[in-house]
């Protein structure tokens, strides 16, 4: 009796097949694409929030001063330098509303000094120099030329009923000098103060109604040197007066601190002063908000102090620049920022992002398994009919061994070629593994070691 032989499956289921996979195929490269397009731009993304100069506004002023010229210096050279953090200067009329414009959140940073009222958080990023009072008298010329002239005054207690001439339009110097004119128990309403600006310094000086004078700034400041010799030039020779209260105002006041300015400061010959005079200092700050980044603030110090040299040295007396206090009970302590910088805590740059490199990875990884299961997804249609034909292929084996004639065993080899094609453009898809792979090998040859046997079997005949 004839065995039945299974026709091959028809063309169409083939190219179904095929047109299956095609579409599969795109869909998992369409995934890739558009995975490895977001990983990229994130990537680039990411390199560019981290490496870009970030621009921080810094309110300073007056027009024209050494502060401005200070901070034009700076911002020249981390542009020329092209740093991480650039500024941008915004003028302000004076130290007050330049904090004023820190507090209202127009600037990312001021300049200032640090007995000025501060904004809420402010911290400071660097000492940008220590300002000095200097006090001194200068008898008028006529009683100069005289054969006993006046002394000039001599003492703060002198200065009652005398007027002071104060070099700058700020009103923080006369409240600085009423706050030692208090505490050196001197009526400040017994002393007339009036002020000058920098410009005006000869006028000051030949101006007779002053009897004394008064300057705020660095010792090797140009203008103060430039005001004691205009005014020894047009009154004689001047008497500095000492502050003898200093440390109990530094007491009192954290912003001020005890200083000493030593002799022949302003002028060797002749000696100006001729001995050490006792005052009080303040320093000069660029401060910042605390909710400023400490990334951000970091790179600043660093760049700051990395460029000190060069500045020092094309602006020499301007500025010292020196490390802020990192005493938490400072008067205004250092930002954590600066603080990082010059402890050296400051974190590196796999330290400050390693949580985002974490959850990168994370992404990639979560990617992956999402691709994979697409893959595995995609392709199932295909699995399924690579396992349908391998058990077909095993079912064949036993028609082989029942078949009568070499043309049925001819169809049956002609429908495991197909398979057989069939199953390779499995595995080149990725539908199946090697293991699948060489599991079908194997009932591929059993299925040639039953037709070989079979055509044996023909030969000798029926027996």
């Amino acid at each position: 009796m004839e065995i039945p032989v299974k026709p091959p499956k028809p063309a169409q289921s083939l190219s179904q097949r095929a047109r299956r996979r095609r579409r599969a195929s795109r869909t998992f490269s369409l995934f890739v694409a558009v995975s490895v397009l977001l990983l990229v731009g994130l990537a680039g993304a990411s390199i560019y929030l981290v490496t870009r100069p970030e621009t921080l506004r810094v309110a300073v002023g007056p027009p024209g001063s050494e502060d401005v010229r200070f901070m034009q210096a700076v911002a020249q050279t981390f542009a020329r330098e092209r740093d991480r953090v650039r500024l941008a200067l915004t003028a302000t009329t004076g130290p007050a509303e330049s904090l004023a414009a820190l507090g209202d959140r127009k600037a990312d940073l001021a300049v200032a000094r640090a007995d000025l009222p501060m904004p809420n958080d402010t911290q400071a990023v660097a000492i940008l120099r220590k300002d000095f009072v200097v006090l001194w008298s200068a008898p008028k010329r006529e009683e100069a030329k005289a054969k006993k002239p006046t002394p000039a005054l001599q003492s703060l207690e002198n200065l009652p009923g005398h007027r002071v001439a104060i070099i700058g339009k700020t009103p923080a110097n006369p409240a600085m000098l009423k706050l030692i004119l208090t505490y050196a128990g001197i009526a400040t309403d017994k002393v007339d103060m009036v002020q000058y600006e920098t410009s005006a310094i000869d006028e000051m000086a030949r101006d007779l109604r002053n009897d004394a004078f008064m300057a705020v700034g660095p010792l090797d400041s140009k203008v103060t040197a430039e005001a004691i010799s205009a005014t020894a030039r047009a009154r004689g020779e001047p008497g500095f007066l000492s502050v003898d209260v200093s440390e109990t105002i530094a007491q009192k006041h954290p912003a001020y601190e005890s200083a000493e300015i030593p002799g022949s400061t302003f002028s060797s010959s002749p000696a100006r002063p001729d001995d050490k005079v006792e005052t009080i200092s303040v320093h000069h700050l660029m401060v910042a908000p605390k909710s400023l980044t400490e990334a951000t603030v970091t790179a600043l110090t660093r760049q700051l102090f990395l460029a000190r040299p060069a500045l020092l040295r094309e602006l020499p007396g301007v500025a010292s620049l020196e490390k802020p206090n990192t005493d938490k009970d400072a008067a205004i302590p250092a930002h954590r920022g600066a603080a990082a910088y010059i402890d050296g805590t400051d974190r590196t740059f796999l330290e400050r992002y390693s949580d985002f490199l974490w959850a990168g990875l994370l992404l990639l990884s979560g990617l992956g398994s999402v691709g994979a299961w697409l893959r595995s997804y995609l392709k199932r249609d295909e699995r399924n009919a690579y396992m349908a034909s391998r058990d077909r292929v095993l079912e064949m084996i036993g028609d082989v061994r029942r078949a009568e004639d070499a043309d049925a065993l001819i169809n049956m080899q002609n429908e495991v070629d197909k398979v057989l094609r069939e199953t390779l453009d499995c595995f080149e898809d990725g539908a199946i593994e090697e293991a699948a792979l060489l599991a079908f090998g194997l009932v591929l040859e059993q299925f040639h070691f039953a037709v070989s046997d079979r055509r044996d079997v023909l030969a000798r005949g029926p027996s």
